[in-house]
């Protein structure tokens, strides 16, 4: 049994070092892994990145994994702001994976920030302006980047999909339908439906819920920290069970103060 705390959309500022530090202190207590969905700070501005960092780099006895979102694009940094979670010891996924060893078990994390356009039935086309096809186009190439690390990704016990937009419409129930567009795309739940990934975790939905499936069936979780309510969740996977998770019994740690 695999235990994976997950959260997303963090949006850590400079005023909030204590509270970041107390919402992950307890992650190793309770699991053997974290993925962040993105969205870690409020801006994208590196100093931001640092009171994050910092609080991760204490927990170095476990994987960490994460994405970049929206908000750590907004300056323009994001290049640096990837080197300073790395340096905390994050491996940091766009259209890349990473396989732990947690025991017994092989576990492969693939992940990228991925985007917008739409679901099944109402996703918007590479047509007409540039705007548009650029639009359409950055979501394909991202997921096209990120099936072919699927494709030749190592052979693992557990596969973990890791996204900062959502891939169902399910997880975005509550959100305005007029900006489901902006919230995600079904691309890539055609790509965990296609490799037969065991878990989707995603964040950027705030007003949304936490539970959803791809259409294969595969578990799809909103873990943005305005949904969980709580610092990190925690769920179980199980290899000789695949194709379940589980949240279990959840870290009594109050969320950080985001905006």
């Amino acid at each position: 049994m695999i235990r994976l705390a997950a959260v997303g959309d963090v949006h850590c500022g400079t005023d909030v070092r204590e509270q970041i530090r107390a919402q992950f202190a307890s992650v190793p207590d309770h699991a053997d892994a974290l993925l962040l969905a993105g969205d870690l700070t409020r801006l994208g501005l590196p100093e931001e990145a640092e009171v994050l960092a910092d609080a991760l780099r204490d927990l170095r006895r476990i994987p960490i994994a994460g994405v970049l979102g929206n908000h750590d694009y907004q300056s323009d940094r994001q290049d640096e702001v990837r080197a300073i979670f790395g340096s905390a010891g994050v491996q940091m996924l766009e259209g890349s994976s990473v396989v732990w060893e947690i025991g017994s078990t092989r576990v492969a994390v693939a992940g990228s920030k991925g985007f917008g356009g739409g679901f099944e039935g109402t996703h918007a086309t590479a047509f007409g302006e540039p705007e548009m096809k650029g639009f359409v186009e950055h979501t394909r190439s991202l997921a096209d980047r990120l099936n072919t690390c699927l494709e030749e990704m190592d052979s693992a016990d557990l596969t973990v999909l890791l996204l900062h937009y959502a891939p169902v419409r399910e997880t975005l129930t509550g959100e305005p339908r007029e900006i489901f567009p902006f919230l995600g795309s079904y691309v890539f739940a055609e790509l965990a439906d296609r490799h037969g990934v065991d878990l989707v975790l995603h964040g950027h939905a705030h007003r949304g819920v936490e539970r959803g499936r791809t259409t294969g069936g595969i578990p799809v979780r909103n873990v943005a920290q305005a949904v969980i309510q709580q610092g990190y969740a925690v769920y179980t996977l199980d290899a000789a069970g695949r194709g379940s998770a589980t949240r279990a019994g959840n870290a009594a740690v109050s969320p950080a103060r985001s905006e």
